[in-house]
């Protein structure tokens, strides 16, 4: 990355720079893998490129179906270029089948498939463990009203119906993601961050006889070995998809 551009913040995954434009940023996906919040750390050449590849092709799909989105273009194999926002610090988890901390934190047992999609929201913070959050606290804390929070859980569902399919055409069941959402200079709410196998469950619909196959971070952090080979075999899915 060119160092003339200002570093504006740098996460585990990604590092955002300012860009000449200033309602544009520029950001850099990074080899680094984490989990259990970034207590296990590791890199893997060519996962940031893998990344960038695989969310911009997603972002591109949304913005066909009318999802309003941070993405603009994808600027070389691993940065990609965006609208510039404001992040409301929550995560938006949708799950389709129950499994991680869901299963964790309830009597449902890992596999079972959800009568109707649920949404978890948790405060985006890592000092605090990214809680969960209720819709009360979420008015207490004063992060977004009523009106905003509900019209994100919409847009969740409809990305959700819009990814599932996505996934299915290329035998990949979706069985949760995590997205993020901002304000970017209109004052409109968009979806920002990213849409990868970071942030999304992923099991290979072509296995038999019901084994899970994971091709997300999931490899990384049970130690199943095979992750980057998982993340390429989504990119490549994905483009002989398209």
């Amino acid at each position: 990355m060119n160092s003339k551009f200002e570093l504006i913040y740098e996460g585990k995954a990604k590092k955002i720079f300012a860009h000449e434009d200033s309602d544009k940023v520029i950001i850099e996906f990074k080899d680094d893998a984490t989990a259990f919040n970034a207590i296990k750390k590791a890199k893997f050449e060519g996962k940031g490129e893998l990344n960038c590849l695989i969310s911009s092709k997603i972002f591109e799909f949304l913005i066909k179906n009318n999802i309003p989105t941070h993405y603009l273009e994808r600027k070389n194999d691993n940065l990609m270029i965006a609208q510039k926002i404001r992040i409301i610090p929550l995560e938006i988890v949708l799950r389709n089948i129950a499994y991680g901390s869901l299963c964790k934190q309830t009597p449902v047992k890992p596999g079972s498939v959800l009568e109707s999609p649920l949404i978890d929201i948790y405060l985006k913070n890592d000092n605090l463990n990214d809680p969960l959050l209720t819709k009360d606290r979420i008015n207490l804390l004063k992060i977004i009203d009523d009106k905003d929070l509900e019209f994100i859980c919409k847009m969740t569902l409809r990305i959700n119906k819009l990814l599932k399919t996505f996934f299915y055409n290329i035998n990949i069941e979706l069985v949760d993601f995590k997205l993020e959402f901002g304000y970017n200079s209109n004052g409109q709410i968009i979806l920002g961050d990213e849409i990868s196998p970071d942030n999304c469950r992923l099991w290979d619909l072509n296995q038999k006889n019901g084994t899970i196959v994971s091709l997300d971070k999931d490899r990384f952090r049970n130690d199943l070995g095979g992750f980057i080979e998982a993340y390429s075999e989504i990119n490549k899915r994905i483009n002989n998809f398209i």
